[in-house]
C-alpha cells in the first residue's frame, strides 16, 4: 500500500502505517495551504472593493518574437476594460515551486534581471517532466460570459472588452467569492476521512452497468433507454447497522442517518421504481448494500476507509440535470467517467471533463462496451488523443487510469474478465492506496491553479501600479514646481497688476491735466487750445463784427473739444501700453503651454457710448447742463461746441466793461491775465467812457438810446464849468473811440470771448478755480476709463492665473493621490506574489503535482 506519489525519489515504504502517516502530514499541510489561500483571496477581494479596482488582463503572444519552449516569452498585455492600450511584458513560467507558478515583469525589469532568467531557463531544461502551461490564461478566475458564437460581436472575448473597469472588478469579485466558497468545500473534503467516487458519463454509456459490475450484483436498474434519474449514493451496509436499505433524502434539510426526519426508508426492491419514475425532479438516494467479498476484493468493504459510489444521471438528459452534475462534482474526490467506445466523448462530456480538470488533474476513465468494437486499436488511439486534450496528466498515467472494458461481461457468472479485474484493482489502488492522488491531489491542483491565477492578477496589476506610479511621479515632477511657483508669485502678480493699473490711471490723469490746463490758458489769451488743429477766423470787418464774435466763440470752444480729444488719444496710447504690460506679466507669471486670453484690445472703443446708455446720458446732461464739461454729455470729447448755452453771443463778448474797470482801477489783474494788460495806454483809458458808443451795426444800441445820450450831453454843456473842459474831453473821446475801433477791437474780441469761456465753463465751487473743476473733471473721467480697461485686462489675467493655478493644484492633488494609491497597490500586489510563493513552498504543492 505504498503511495509513491508522495515520496522522494528512491524512497520506498513497506508499512501501511508509514503511508498513512505521510498522508496525514500531507493532508495537514494542504489544509494550511487552503486556509492561507483563503486569507489571500479575502484580502484581494477587500482590496478590490475598497482600494484598487483590480484589472482583468488579457495576455497574447507577441507575434514578432518566436517563443522557445520552456523559456520565458514576450506577451502583449491588454486589459478587458481598455483593450486599445497595450504593454509589452515578459511571461516566465517557474519550475522552482510549481508547474503552475508564473512570473510577470515589464520588459525593462526583465532586461535588468536577464541573468536570473537564464538560470531559471537552465533549471527548467534539466526538468524532464513536460511543462503543461497554456498561454497565461486563467483557470479558476476566468471570466467566461457565454453569449453568442466565438468571433461574433457578442462572443465572450468581444463582450468582456466592452465592460467598464468597475464592471470587471465586480465580475472578478464574484469569481473570487465563488472560489472562496469552493475552498470551504475543499477543506471539508480534505478533512473527511471517507472518499466519494462519482460515476458519470453520457446517456446510455453504461454507468449503471459499471456500478453493478463493481458491486458484483445487479442493484442499479439497467435498460436500453436512459433510466437513472436520481443521484444514487451507494454505501457499505455496515454504516446502516448491516441493513440493506434505501434512504430517500428530503429537500431542504441536512441528512443524518440517526435522524429519521431527514429521510424516508424504502426497501431495496423499490429502488428501480424510484430511480426510473422520477422525471420531474432529481431525488437524492442513500443506498446501503452489503458486500460479502473479502476486504482485499471489495471496494465498499475495504477495511481502510469509507467509500461511497454515486451513480449520476447522464449528462445529455437535460440542462437542469447536467448543471446539477456539474455542481455536484465539486463535492467529489474521484471522478469515474464512463464513455461508450461506440460514441467516444461528446461535447457535453468534454465540457464537463475540462471543467473538472481545473481541480482534478487525474480522472479515472472507463471506456465501456469495448468488446463490441472491431478495430480496437483505432478506438484506443482516438480515445487517448481526446483524453490528452482535456487531461494531460490522465493521459500520462493512462495505464492505470484509462481502461477499455465491457462492464456487462463482468456480471456474467463464472466468466473470467481480466480487463475488468485490472480496472477494479487500479481503481482500488487509486482510491484507497494512492489517496494523495485521488483525494488530496484535486485540492492541491485547484490551489495550484488558483494561486497561478492570483499570480497573474497580482503580476499584471503590479505592472499597472508601477506604470501609474511612474506616471504620477512624472506628473508631480512637472506640475508641482509650477504650482509652487505660481503660489509663491500670486502676491507679486497682484502687486504688479495694481501697479500697472495705478500707473496707467495716474499717467492719463496727469497728461489730461497738462493738456487741458495748457488749452485753457491759451483760450484765455484768445488763442486756440490746440496748435495746428484749429485756427481763429479772420476779422471780416465792422459790419459783421457780431457774426465774427460768434465764430470766434465757436472756434475756441471747438479747440477745447480738440484738446479733450487729444487727451483721450493720449489716454488710449497709455492704456494700450498698460494692456501690453499686462500681457507681458501674463508671459512672466503664467506657465508655458497655458492658453492666453483671446480678447483683443481695441483702443478706439474707449470713451464710446454703449447702445442703450446714450439716452440716459442725455437725460442726465439736461439736468446738469450748467455743470457738465466737455465730454460729459456725449462721452466723445466734442461736447462744448455743440452746447447752445455756450454758443450764445452777448455784448460782453465785444467789450467787457467790468473787466476794463478792474484792470485800470483794481489791482491790475483780472481773471489771471498777463501782466501786460495792466500797462494800459491813454487810448484805453479814454475808451472806458466811450466804449459803449462805438457799437455799430444796430445790434447793441438803438436810435432812441443814441438821442437820449445826445440830450444828456447837451444838458451837460449848459453848465459854465462844464463847458470849460467839455471840448478837450469830447475830442479825446472821439479820438480814442476811433483808435479803439480801428486798432484794438479785432484783437480784443478773441481775448474777451476766451476769457469769458474760461470763466463760464463751470460754476466756481468750494473755492476752486474754474480751471481746476474743468480739468479735474476730465482728468477723472479719462483716468477712470483707463483704469476700467486696465482693470478688465487685469481681471482677465487674474482669472487665467487663478484657473491655471487651480488646475495645477488639482493635477498635483490627483497625481499625489494616484502616486499614493499606486504605491500602496504595488506594495500589496508584490506582497501577494510573495505570499503565494510561501503557500506553495510550505504546502509542497510542487511535490503533490
Amino acid at each position: 500500500m505504498e503511495d509513491v506519489s508522495l515520496l522522494p525519489s528512491g524512497t520506498h515504504l513497506n508499512k501501511v502505517e508509514d503511508v498513512q502517516e505521510l498522508y496525514v502530514e500531507q493532508k495537514d499541510s494542504l489544509l494550511g495551504a487552503i486556509d492561507a489561500t483563503k486569507v489571500i483571496l479575502a484580502g484581494l477581494r477587500e482590496f478590490n472593493k475598497s482600494d484598487w479596482a483590480v484589472r482583468y488582463p488579457i495576455l497574447q503572444e507577441d507575434g514578432s518574437v518566436t517563443p522557445r519552449p520552456r523559456q520565458s516569452s514576450r506577451r502583449i498585455l491588454r486589459f478587458a476594460d481598455d483593450p486599445s492600450t497595450q504593454t509589452e511584458i515578459v511571461y516566465t513560467p517557474s519550475r522552482q515551486r510549481s508547474a503552475h507558478a508564473v512570473t510577470l515583469a515589464s520588459t525593462a525589469d526583465a532586461q535588468q534581471d536577464s541573468s536570473a532568467l537564464a538560470d531559471d531557463y537552465a533549471e527548467d531544461q534539466t526538468d524532464k517532466e513536460p511543462f503543461a502551461d497554456k498561454t497565461g490564461d486563467f483557470n479558476i478566475l476566468r471570466l467566461d460570459l457565454k453569449l453568442g458564437p466565438h468571433g461574433s460581436s457578442t462572443s465572450p472575448a468581444a463582450l468582456v472588452t466592452q465592460l467598464e473597469k468597475g464592471s470587471i472588478a465586480k465580475l472578478l469579485d464574484e469569481r473570487i467569492s465563488a472560489a472562496l466558497q469552493h475552498m470551504d468545500k475543499l477543506r471539508l473534503r480534505v478533512e473527511d476521512t471517507s472518499s466519494k467516487v462519482l460515476v458519470t458519463g453520457d446517456l446510455n454509456s453504461g454507468k449503471s452497468t459499471f456500478v453493478n459490475a463493481l458491486l458484483r450484483r445487479e442493484v442499479m436498474p439497467v435498460d436500453q433507454q436512459p433510466c437513472t434519474t436520481a443521484f444514487c449514493e451507494v454505501h457499505d451496509a455496515a454504516e446502516n447497522n448491516g441493513t440493506e436499505q434505501v434512504h430517500v433524502l428530503k429537500d431542504g434539510v441536512q441528512y443524518s442517518i440517526t435522524d429519521e426526519s431527514t429521510f424516508s426508508r424504502v426497501s431495496l426492491a423499490d429502488l428501480e421504481s424510484i430511480v426510473t419514475d422520477n422525471e420531474g425532479d432529481l431525488p437524492r438516494l442513500k443506498v446501503y448494500l452489503a458486500d460479502s467479498r473479502a476486504a482485499s476484493e471489495s471496494l465498499l468493504n475495504n477495511g481502510v476507509v469509507d467509500i461511497s459510489l454515486i451513480d449520476a444521471p447522464g449528462l445529455n438528459r437535460d440542462s437542469l440535470k447536467t448543471t446539477a452534475i456539474f455542481t455536484r462534482q465539486e463535492e467529489i474526490d474521484v471522478i469515474v467517467f464512463v464513455v461508450s467506445a461506440e460514441n467516444h466523448f461528446t461535447l457535453s462530456a468534454k465540457e464537463f471533463l475540462l471543467n473538472a480538470s481545473n481541480e482534478k488533474a487525474y480522472l479515472f476513465i472507463v471506456v465501456n462496451k469495448f468488446e463490441q468494437i472491431k478495430n480496437r486499436e483505432k478506438c484506443k488511439r482516438l480515445v487517448l488523443e481526446q483524453i490528452k486534450e482535456f487531461s494531460p496528466r490522465t493521459h500520462e498515467d493512462a495505464q492505470d487510469l484509462v481502461h477499455f472494458v465491457d462492464s456487462a461481461a463482468a456480471l456474467r457468472p463464472y466468466t473470467a474478465n481480466p480487463a475488468f479485474d485490472d480496472l477494479e484493482s487500479s481503481l482500488r489502488s487509486f482510491v484507497l492506496i494512492k489517496r494523495a492522488k485521488s483525494k488530496l491531489q484535486p485540492a492541491s491542483t485547484y490551489l495550484s491553479k488558483l494561486l497561478s491565477d492570483v499570480d497573474i492578477l497580482a503580476g499584471t496589476n503590479a505592472i499597472v501600479a508601477q506604470i501609474d506610479f511612474e506616471r504620477a511621479k512624472g506628473d508631480l515632477e512637472r506640475a508641482k514646481p509650477v504650482f509652487e511657483k505660481m503660489k509663491n508669485e500670486r502676491e507679486s502678480l497682484e502687486v504688479a497688476l495694481e501697479t500697472v493699473e495705478e500707473a496707467g490711471a495716474s499717467v492719463t490723469s496727469t497728461k489730461t491735466k497738462a493738456i487741458l490746463l495748457d488749452a485753457l490758458e491759451r483760450v484765455g489769451r484768445g488763442q486756440p487750445g490746440v496748435d495746428a488743429v484749429i485756427s481763429l477766423p479772420r476779422f471780416p470787418g465792422f459790419l459783421t463784427i457780431w457774426d465774427y464774435a460768434r465764430d470766434v466763440r465757436k472756434t475756441l470752444l471747438a479747440s477745447l473739444d480738440a484738446a479733450v480729444k487729444l487727451a483721450e488719444d493720449e489716454a488710449r496710447l497709455t492704456t494700450t501700453a498698460g494692456v501690453k504690460k499686462i500681457g507681458s506679466l501674463g508671459d512672466q507669471f503664467l506657465p508655458e503651454g497655458v492658453e492666453r486670453s483671446r480678447r483683443v484690445f481695441m483702443p478706439e472703443a474707449m470713451f464710446c457710448v454703449r447702445p442703450g446708455k446714450q439716452g440716459s446720458a442725455r437725460r442726465r446732461s439736461s439736468r446738469t447742463a450748467s455743470a457738465v464739461v466737455a465730454g460729459g454729455v456725449y462721452n466723445l470729447g466734442i461736447g462744448l461746441s455743440r452746447r447752445s448755452d455756450l454758443l450764445d453771443t452777448s455784448v460782453l463778448d465785444l467789450f467787457d466793461f467790468n473787466h476794463r474797470l478792474w484792470m485800470h482801477f483794481g489791482d491790475g489783474k483780472a481773471d489771471g491775465e498777463d501782466v501786460e494788460e495792466k500797462n494800459a495806454t491813454a487810448l484805453s483809458i479814454l475808451s472806458v467812457g466811450v466804449g459803449a458808443l462805438t457799437m455799430v451795426g444796430g445790434k447793441v444800441f438803438g436810435i432812441r438810446a443814441f438821442i437820449d445820450g445826445a440830450v444828456r450831453i447837451s444838458e451837460l454843456f449848459a453848465d459854465e464849468s462844464s463847458r470849460r473842459w467839455a471840448a478837450p474831453v469830447i475830442g479825446a473821446v472821439v479820438v480814442g473811440a476811433t483808435a479803439y475801433l480801428i486798432l484794438e477791437l479785432p484783437s480784443t474780441i478773441p481775448k474777451t470771448i476766451g476769457r469769458r469761456i474760461r470763466a463760464s465753463l463751470v460754476k466756481v465751487e468750494d473755492g476752486a478755480t474754474e480751471q481746476e473743476l474743468f480739468v479735474n473733471a476730465h482728468a477723472g473721467r479719462v483716468s477712470r476709463e483707463t483704469r476700467k480697461v486696465l482693470r478688465y485686462a487685469s481681471w482677465d489675467l487674474r482669472e487665467c492665473f487663478r484657473t491655471t493655478m487651480e488646475a495645477r493644484a488639482t493635477e498635483v492633488e490627483n497625481a499625489e493621490e494616484l502616486q499614493k494609491k499606486a504605491r500602496k497597490a504595488l506594495d500589496y500586489f508584490q506582497g501577494v506574489e510573495r505570499k503565494t510563493g510561501v503557500v506553495r513552498d510550505d504546502a509542497g504543492l510542487a511535490a503533490a503535482l
